[in-house]
């Protein structure tokens, strides 16, 4: 079970890294400075900061709202982002035309 957890946290976090602002920044930052072990040891504490407080403020949410209703919330939250998204880029397809 414990195996089975880390292998789909590995694989979700790492194919959501994939060509985001933070690999791209990473790219510039190696690319700039000449230095990519610096880079990335640098570029590395950071993400496991960033995800520490990630787990932890997930686990302690967890504590006070229930799973479903978090499930809910995100949910709508996609959605939402997703909604809004579309909207801009119709409106953006329609100004262009």
């Amino acid at each position: 079970m414990l195996l089975t957890l880390l292998f789909t946290t590995f694989v979700t976090v790492f194919l959501a890294e994939m060509g985001d602002k933070t690999q791209l920044t990473t790219i510039t930052l190696s690319s700039t400075t000449n230095k990519p072990l610096a880079v990335f040891i640098g570029s590395s504490i950071a993400l496991i900061l960033a995800t520490l407080l990630g787990a932890l403020a997930g686990g302690s949410i967890a504590n006070l709202i229930p799973a479903y209703l978090l499930k809910l919330l995100s949910g709508i939250v996609f959605l939402t982002i997703g909604i809004n998204l579309l909207a801009q880029c119709k409106k953006q397809y329609t100004s262009n035309s």
